[in-house]
């Protein structure tokens, strides 16, 4: 085994990760009737996970994945979305 093995990361399944754990956080959140964008504002800003409620295991889910990643794909999202 003297050959290098290269490491490939398969960015188009993380991003559909990313999209779904913020998709399911907006759920929880609306059905808790918080105002979605303002809550996870207040969680991407302060990294507080108070502004995320635990109903459908929201708060955990969002803390799978860095602040920073997940506001990389909102400004991706919105990028695409917009052009």
């Amino acid at each position: 085994m003297d050959q290098t093995k290269k490491f490939e990361f398969d960015k188009d399944s993380y991003h559909a990760l990313v999209k779904e754990i913020i998709s399911d956080v907006y759920d929880a959140l609306q059905e808790k009737g918080y105002n979605p964008i303002n809550q996870m504002t207040g969680y991407l800003l302060s990294g507080d996970p108070a502004y995320i409620p635990r109903h459908k295991n929201a708060r955990n889910l969002i803390q799978k994945i860095e602040r920073n990643e997940l506001i990389e794909e909102c400004l991706r999202t919105f990028i695409e979305n917009t052009k």
